[in-house]
């Protein structure tokens, strides 16, 4: 009987601390590469995003970073909007802060203006 309570006790904990894993995501266009994690798992509300930027399979050093997090409208409700300036933090690493102001799903636009070329918008989404 000792054993069945420890053994439940362990799965309890287990799924607990595996609903506390942050959030990682990959969004990719043509060679550009991004990946984007934040410590804990994104919620309705303020969220910081950091992202680790690839460029033609090159660390990108030194680029502008925007990010656009919204929501359309929909019968009944206004369209969302949250814009960001992300900061650098080198190493081809970037941090901003994003809101989330309600439940769903939401698009982000991840634009990128190198120091040379055209600018980049890298697209994906989440569910909050």
């Amino acid at each position: 009987m000792k054993t069945v309570i420890r053994i439940f006790i362990m799965a309890m904990l287990t799924t607990g601390l595996l609903h506390a894993a942050g959030f990682e995501k990959t969004a990719t266009f043509r060679t550009t590469k991004v990946v984007m994690n934040a410590e804990k798992p994104l919620v309705i509300g303020n969220n910081t995003l950091e992202m680790m930027l690839t460029l033609d399979a090159k660390v990108s050093e030194g680029a502008s970073v925007e990010l656009k997090v919204f929501m359309p409208a929909m019968p009944g409700m206004p369209a969302m909007e949250s814009v960001a300036k992300a900061t650098s933090l080198g190493g081809g690493k970037y941090r901003a802060d994003v809101n989330f102001a309600m439940g769903g799903t939401w698009q982000i636009h991840i634009l990128i203006t190198p120091k040379t070329g055209k600018r980049i918008r890298v697209k994906t989404s989440v569910n909050i």
